[in-house]
């Protein structure tokens, strides 16, 4: 192996903006009634009240009029009502299965939070998951902050939910540098106490309160204190305080040397928009400076984000013969919008393999040009990361993945603020060149044991929280190397993880799911820009 080398892209805050056109766009005067004097401006009238099972009035006529309206802000005064009425009518427009979605009468529910949980679908997969596992909210201004620029409350110590019930196993996956946790956790440490409840077999609902309140600090100046367990088996009490952190989108990149070729490795954690630039220039270094054979993607722990740098990246990949021309995904809205975007109010044009940037400039991306990769995964890679696996095997490219199976999320949707909350209700599904979307099981390893999902070739591995990332002698790393010194055809004995883990936004509802420990939402998305 090479020294380890991490190229970094300087990067400055990056704001995307997220104004939409038609109802969302950003308000102007003109937007409510005049009167005589064009200097002075009255609040257009109230809605109708009632409701009526079955009809639904325009979501417009509800859109932002707010129980408590935000100054400086497009918001009108209005009721929880009118909120829940503008969800029942924007889900009827919107959501993909609008139609098996209870139609209840809003005007009964005193919480915005409680009526939109109800607005989904209760169908179930094949294997009897939820076929809707993603839909929640999230306060405007800190969905702002982490999708645009990375940016969360935390301590930068990424925490991976083994098993939510007790007896749980909560490990330290990474730990990102320069962050309150840096140097007091390392990859491998167990959390055996959170602010002196046990870790493992708390089990009331104050317990799991604390816990998740303190892996998952929601603002900035919380101090938690942990009891954790190294890998050498030493106990010890790390006290953190939580600050806005940067989560580094691709923290490490290397290179391996083997008897058949370089191999680049690249960790991609997260599709935000600060990823773009350090994406590319980390592409750009192996292209232009490294002989590389193959890819190594590493995407264990990347939940998604934005579709357009998925696109990017599977270009930067692939052999441009491949991708030229092609889909990388299409879009397909609920049956009331078979060839127009329902929420740009656009004709539905598919996402290609952009060769260009989208989000912070226009230059031409670099390319490694193969037919090949190897893409590590795990229950955690979701969404826009499953969306790289579907979009470059729908042009031919060779994919085998090397990990566990993936969370199975083939959905996506426009982020819509309204009243300062940023709802997420999935609107669309993603399908690649071929026509595939249903993977909604998750993509599989081909010898994966139990729970498949879409089998891709590769080999079940579980995670070794024992070696650090970028470490060749790492469970999932050795095995990609082996599996491709035999020519893609031996695997370890199968022992990756398959059962999915999900986010607490999706089980916060469900009884039988209450008591769970589990991630925040907020990193299993596909997420689609709006156009100014």
């Amino acid at each position: 192996m090479k020294s380890v080398f991490l190229f970094k892209v300087l990067l400055l805050p990056v704001i995307v903006s997220l104004a939409a056109c038609g109802d969302d766009a950003p308000f102007k005067s003109e937007d409510v009634g005049k009167v005589d004097d064009p200097n002075i401006f009255t609040p257009a009238p109230p809605p109708p009240a009632g409701w009526t099972s079955g009809v639904f009035l325009p979501s417009s006529t509800f859109k932002n009029r707010c129980a408590s309206p935000r100054a400086a802000s497009p918001d009108l005064a209005g009721t929880v009502t009118d909120q829940n009425n503008w969800l029942r009518s924007w889900t009827n427009e919107t959501y993909l299965w609008f139609d098996e979605v209870t139609d209840r009468d809003p005007g009964t529910f005193s919480s915005t939070a409680d009526y939109f949980a109800l607005l989904k679908t209760t169908a179930t997969t094949t294997s009897g998951q939820a076929k809707d596992k993603f839909h929640f909210t999230y306060g405007t201004e800190e969905w702002e902050l982490l999708s645009e620029q990375g940016i969360s409350a935390g301590y930068g110590a990424l925490f991976e939910i083994i098993n939510p019930t007790p007896p749980r196993r909560i490990v330290v996956a990474f730990v990102d540098q320069g962050t309150p946790a840096f140097g007091d956790l390392q990859r491998g440490d167990e959390i055996l106490q959170v602010d002196g409840v046990d870790a493992v077999n708390g089990n009331t609902q104050a317990d799991v309160d604390i816990l998740n309140a303190g892996t998952f600090p929601s603002d900035v100046g919380e101090v938690h204190t942990f009891v954790v367990r190294g890998t050498d088996g030493v106990q010890r009490t790390v006290t953190l305080d939580s600050e806005e952190v940067f989560i580094d989108p691709v923290p490490l990149m290397d290179v391996f040397t083997t008897g058949s070729g370089d191999v680049g490795y690249i960790v991609f954690n997260d599709h935000s928009a600060v990823a773009e630039e350090e994406l590319a220039g980390q592409i750009e270094f192996l292209a232009e400076n490294e002989n590389i054979t193959d890819l190594i993607l590493d995407l264990r722990y990347n939940g998604g984000g934005f579709l357009d740098i998925a696109a990017e990246a599977a270009y930067m990949i692939a052999n441009p013969t491949l991708t030229a021309g092609q889909t990388f995904e299409r879009m397909v809205f609920n049956s009331k919008h078979p060839s127009v975007n329902p929420v740009t109010a656009e004709p539905i044009v598919p996402t290609p393999f952009h060769s260009t940037m989208q989000i912070t400039g226009s230059d031409a991306l670099p390319n490694l040009s193969l037919n090949r990769v190897y893409i590590i995964t795990g229950p955690g890679t979701c969404s826009a990361s499953e969306a790289i696996i579907n979009g470059l095997r729908g042009v031919g490219v060779e994919v085998y993945l090397i990990g566990s199976t993936t969370c199975g999320k083939p959905y996506g949707f426009y982020p819509t603020d309204n009243c300062g909350t940023t709802y997420f209700s999935i609107q669309f599904r993603g399908e690649n060149e071929a026509g595939f979307g249903d993977y909604t099981d998750g993509f599989s390893p081909a010898n994966t044991a139990n729970n498949a999902g879409t089998v891709v070739p590769g080999c079940s591995v579980a995670d070794d929280f024992t070696h650090e990332l970028g470490d060749p002698a790492e469970g999932r790393i050795a095995a990609a190397l082996s599996f491709r010194a035999s020519n893609n055809q031996t695997c370890p004995t199968a022992s990756g993880f398959t059962d999915p883990r999900i986010s607490k936004a999706s089980f916060q509802n469900s009884p039988d799911r209450s008591l769970w420990v589990s991630k925040p939402a907020a990193r299993m998305n596909r997420i689609l820009r709006r156009a100014h």
